[in-house]
């Protein structure tokens, strides 16, 4: 699935320096059985922490449910924290859109890794009244290539921007905005140096927030997606989209991945697809400008630095839906809030848009095979009377992210019009977009400035959301 192939006959994308095995003498062990051992415990330990929630089920508080698509291993990953990091009216909810052929082993590892760094980063800058300071210095001073190309291409005004953010929000925004920042760097750092898992060609996005009471707080990487559904005026509900789908065909995105020498369009069979590619390969041809992993393509352009944004809550203000792209394709913000409003009981919101997603990739493209959905509901007026025995796990659908569809694997549809996640994508030339072209609608979440323009989904087409497959050349065929 999702493999780096060329179009040059003989010339390959360069392989994952963790792909190659090393040999070692004088050891009884494989190499990596011992932290793939610990991984384990850990892994049996974050299962058994109360209020933790990461499979299907749902309690007074959020709901969750993920459903496998018919393109093989699920690949999405959720999870729901209350009590995070021992505060009781704190929450962190996160989902998880893996690609590539280690895509679910990523997403796995971030749905477990990220929180904890997150809380631990936290909780050495709470109480700490210069700790926004430093911390800012120290990641200023200790940045990646990553993140000086985004300081220098879409945020050289980031710093006066803090400097008026510091005013206009409360302690809490800066200090988790500074422990996001840290958090995500340090996961990807993490994910390079990972024995097991070879991110080269693989990655997750991740759209992540932590409620404190009525402060909310998110960190969006990729193109999963969170929205609000709150009451205006007329006391009608209404969806307010709080994230941005960071797609390389954004100008920002764009002009930081080509200073960085990387390449973005799309393919004539898909021209609504912008994709990043390597300089010299027609590969990977990924469908989103940040991510974690997919390291291959980190030193033209893709970061795993995270878009920040704020809301305080009001009483107006009813649940929050956080879910990947496999929901936002086929349903828009609008339909995805009332869905979640009449749904029978909050404990099986996420399964009913779920459902009801998958449904819609039926009706809107039949011959195309349905993606991933992985769904996270949190609502906000009633967190206290929540606890971890509420849990419900749903039995009817399978939970496991190892899942396999093999009825329906091998059916191929003759449609000309379908595009597969790991199908193969003909050669064509690329289109460009035009000069001056701007995307509407692009600015923070914050108290006076919403998200209200929808993104729209696919227009007749079900794109391809990952890596892209293109046919090797081999001279004499």
């Amino acid at each position: 699935m999702g493999s780096c192939l060329s179009l040059d006959g003989g010339s390959s994308l360069p392989s994952s320096p963790t792909s190659t095995p090393k040999k070692r003498k004088n050891m009884r062990k494989k190499p990596g059985m011992r932290s793939s051992s610990f991984d384990s415990r850990r892994e049996e330990q974050l299962h058994r922490i109360p209020g933790r929630m990461f499979l299907n089920g749902g309690s007074e508080v959020a709901s969750l449910f993920t459903q496998q698509g018919k393109k093989g291993t699920n690949q999405d990953a959720m999870i729901v924290w209350e009590n995070f990091g021992s505060r009781t009216d704190t929450v962190f909810c996160g989902v998880f859109d893996g690609h590539g052929p280690n895509g679910h082993m990523v997403a796995r590892r971030v749905r477990d890794s990220l929180p904890l760094k997150l809380s631990a980063h936290w909780e050495v800058t709470r109480g700490s009244e210069d700790g926004y300071r430093e911390i800012s210095s120290s990641i200023m001073g200790s940045m990646s290539s990553e993140e000086n190309a985004y300081m220098h291409t879409g945020g050289e005004s980031r710093v006066s921007v803090d400097l008026e953010e510091k005013e206009k929000h409360p302690e809490i925004y800066h200090t988790l905005k500074e422990s996001f920042l840290k958090a995500f760097k340090v996961m990807d750092k993490e994910l390079r140096l990972h024995p097991n898992i070879d991110c080269f060609c693989s990655g997750t996005t991740a759209v992540t927030l932590v409620k404190q009471g009525q402060d909310l707080v998110i960190g969006n990487v990729g193109d999963s997606r969170a929205v609000l559904g709150t009451r205006n005026q007329e006391n009608s509900l209404i969806a307010v989209q709080l994230t941005v789908d960071l797609k390389p065909n954004l100008p920002r995105e764009a002009e930081r991945i080509r200073k960085c020498k990387g390449r973005v369009f799309a393919l004539r069979d898909e021209p609504e697809v912008a994709r990043v590619w390597l300089p010299n390969y027609d590969s990977p041809g990924l469908a989103m400008a940040r991510a974690f992993g997919d390291f291959c393509l980190k030193d033209f352009g893709l970061i795993s630095v995270p878009e920040i944004f704020y809301r305080h809550l009001t009483e107006k203000d009813e649940f929050i839906v956080l879910a990947t792209d496999g929901v936002w394709d086929v349903l828009s913000n609008k339909e995805v809030v009332e869905i979640v409003a009449s749904a029978p009981a909050r404990s099986s919101a996420a399964r009913t848009l779920v459902e009801s997603a998958v449904r819609a990739w039926r009706f809107k493209y039949p011959t195309s095979k349905i993606d991933d959905c992985a769904v996270v509901c949190l609502f906000l007026d009633n967190e206290s009377s929540s606890s971890a025995t509420a849990y419900l796990k749903t039995k009817e659908q399978p939970s496991s992210l190892d899942q396999h569809d093999d009825g329906n694997e091998n059916h191929k549809p003759s449609s000309p019009t379908r595009l597969d996640r790991s199908g193969t994508v003909k050669t064509c030339a690329e289109i460009l977009p035009e000069e001056g072209e701007e995307e509407g609608g692009l600015m923070e979440a914050t108290e006076d400035t919403q998200l209200l323009e929808e993104w729209s989904a696919l227009e007749g087409v079900s794109r391809v959301n990952t890596l892209v497959t293109l046919p090797r050349f081999v001279p004499g065929e």
